[in-house]
Parts: C-alpha cells; sequence; structure tokens
C-alpha cells in the first residue's frame, strides 16, 4: 500500500485528481448497484403482492397471501386443511413467481404467473407417493377489505333457531358419504365418534346448516370434552375454533379464536365439560368474538378463509357448519341473527 501511494505522489496534480475522481465514481456505481436491482426485484414482485384466494388441485379451498418487507418477498400459504403457514422460500424470475414448499422433507415448487386478479399456477415435486407430479390450478385476487363496520350502528333481523332441540331439521353432512355422529339427546346436539371394535373404521362428517347466510350474529352454548376438538365455520369458510385449551397460553388455535389467524386478546375459556358461551358478529368480513361474557376478539378483519373451507370464494353466501371429524363436541341455543341492510 504505502509504495501505491508514493507512486501516486509522484504523479501531476492533475493525474491524480482524474485518478480520485475515477476511484469515487466506481465507488459510487457499486453502492447505487444494489439499490437498483432491489428496485427492479421490487417493481416485479409487485403484481403478485396482497391476497389471493385459491382453488387448489382436487378443488379445495387455499390461500396466499404475499408482501414485500425489507427488500424480501415473504409469503404465507393456507393448503386445503390446517394453518396458515410461512412458504419456505418466494421470489419472481422472469416475472414468474416461484415459491417453495416442504423444501426438505417432501420438497414441492409452485410457480405463478399473473394476470390481472387472475393468478395461473402449477404445482410441481414429490406427492405423497414419493413420485413427481405437476398439477394446475387457479387463484383469484381477494376483495380489497371493507374498512371495520360501526356495529353500534348494524341492524340485526329476528332470530333464526338453528336447532330445535328435538332433531336435525334444517341440518345436513356436508359429504353424505360420511358416517354421521351426530344425533339429539336431552335437547342436545351431539356429536359422537366412537368406533365400533371389529368393524371397518367410520370416517365422520361435518354437519352443515340447510340454510346460507351473509352477515350475521351467532350465539350458542357449547360444551367440550377433555381433549375435545371441534370447529364453528362462518359462511362455511372462518373457523371459529372449538376446543380444550383452558389454562393454555394465548394461541390462534385455542377456544374462541379464528383458526391460526387471529388470537383471542384475553383466555376466557371454561374447563372440559362446563357449558361456554360464544356470541359471534360477521359484518363486512370483520369478525367479533365473545366467549363467557369476555370480548376476545374485537372486529378484526378476515384475510381469507382457514382450513377445512367449503370454498375459497369470500364474498358468497355460506352455510354454518360443524365440525365433526376430530372429537365429540355438544351444542345447543344456537340462535342467528342476519344483519338487515
Amino acid at each position: 500500500m504505502r509504495a501505491r501511494l508514493s507512486r501516486l505522489d509522484e504523479r501531476s496534480p492533475t493525474s491524480c485528481r482524474t485518478l480520485l475522481f475515477a476511484g469515487v465514481c466506481a465507488i459510487l456505481m457499486l453502492s447505487l448497484g444494489a439499490p437498483v436491482q432491489s428496485s427492479r426485484a421490487a417493481e416485479s414482485a409487485k403484481p403478485f403482492l396482497g391476497g389471493w384466494d385459491l382453488t387448489i388441485p382436487g378443488g379445495g379451498a387455499g390461500w396466499l397471501g404475499l408482501k414485500e418487507k425489507d427488500g424480501q418477498l415473504q409469503a404465507r400459504i393456507l393448503w386445503g386443511g390446517g394453518s396458515v403457514v410461512p412458504v419456505d422460500g418466494a421470489k419472481v424470475e422472469n416475472d414468474q413467481l416461484v415459491l417453495t414448499r416442504d423444501a426438505t422433507s417432501n420438497p414441492q415448487t409452485i410457480t405463478a404467473q399473473v394476470k390481472g386478479d387472475t393468478l395461473s399456477l402449477t404445482l410441481s415435486g414429490a406427492g405423497v407417493d414419493g413420485k413427481n407430479v405437476q398439477r394446475d390450478f387457479t387463484g383469484k385476487r381477494s376483495p380489497p377489505l371493507p374498512p371495520a363496520p360501526n356495529l353500534s350502528k348494524v341492524k340485526f333481523g329476528e332470530k333464526i333457531v338453528l336447532f330445535n332441540g328435538k332433531d336435525l331439521a334444517g341440518w345436513k353432512l356436508i359429504n353424505p358419504k360420511q358416517d354421521s355422529g351426530w344425533c339429539v339427546r336431552d335437547c342436545v346436539l351431539a356429536n359422537n365418534i366412537e368406533q365400533e371394535k371389529g368393524k371397518p373404521r367410520k370416517h365422520f362428517g361435518n354437519l352443515r346448516t340447510e340454510k346460507e347466510f351473509e352477515d350475521f350474529n351467532l350465539a350458542m352454548e357449547v360444551r367440550v370434552p377433555k381433549n375435545g376438538n371441534s370447529g364453528i365455520y362462518l359462511r362455511g369458510i372462518y373457523e371459529v375454533q372449538v376446543m380444550d385449551s383452558f389454562g393454555k397460553p394465548l394461541d390462534p388455535h385455542n377456544m374462541g379464536g379464528i383458526y391460526s389467524r387471529i388470537c383471542p386478546t384475553t383466555a376466557a375459556e371454561k374447563p372440559a365439560g362446563q357449558w361456554q358461551t360464544l356470541d359471534i358478529t360477521l359484518v363486512d368480513r370483520h369478525v367479533t368474538v365473545i366467549l363467557n361474557g369476555k370480548k376476545i376478539i374485537d372486529n378484526r378483519p378476515l384475510e381469507g378463509c382457514t382450513g377445512g373451507a367449503l370454498w375459497p370464494d369470500q364474498l358468497r353466501p355460506g352455510p354454518i357448519y360443524l365440525q365433526g371429524d376430530h372429537t365429540g363436541v355438544e351444542y345447543r341455543n344456537i340462535v342467528l341473527r342476519p344483519v338487515v341492510k
């Protein structure tokens, strides 16, 4: 370094200034190069940003959410059942979105092209049997969320009693080919999923109202057994979790939460085996949940469907449906008041 500096000192002032200017320019070019690339990457990712309602291979409901943070593209996905989870990798190459899922155990790649408010996607990689698969599916941009409604100004209509306490009138299995564990005993709608020893395993089904609804207030009582797990689906797509979570830390999978999406602000559940009250209001894709007299979710927006949704369309009217394929559960005094517009 010293030798190089001494040679520079021997040159004319003009040549020194020229060299210094060239060096400064080179440094500036290097420092500006990354932001230019980052800016281009951000611009190419822009058409993909936001929420997407997916119709996944096989016709199930899914959801994809993309955002940019600190120059990085981040993605979350719901694939039929289960929770909304982060995607292992997300990038845009040649105007095509590339997502990687289960990168270590069961690698799969989703590529997508966007045209307006429509995504054309392809899933490729290892299937459950280990063989390579390639399946096409589609997505629609989630409709913009309206502002939070002023619930004090919302008008509700006359009460609709959904369960008469006598029989299953007004209810039916979502999949009539599945076994029904649902029955009425002592004015209670109960789900019994016990398997019969020595007989083929039964696959118990979910129960839905025959009627479909838009916005409403829904009130009911529920009793879950030890380690019980069920759910109440609003419009057939948003699950309010029903489970034995007494004494557990706050979590979006706990009693009264919007499954994997919205965490209760306080723990208001009772121990298993006790009757609990739920008061749920769905208006303009915002939800309020009151559990045992305590407000645990206050007029929060719903980004998209939850696992087990009947379809991805968030504007479509739908039924109330009760999850019956997990454990036993009991419901009573199920009353709905529709919003009057």
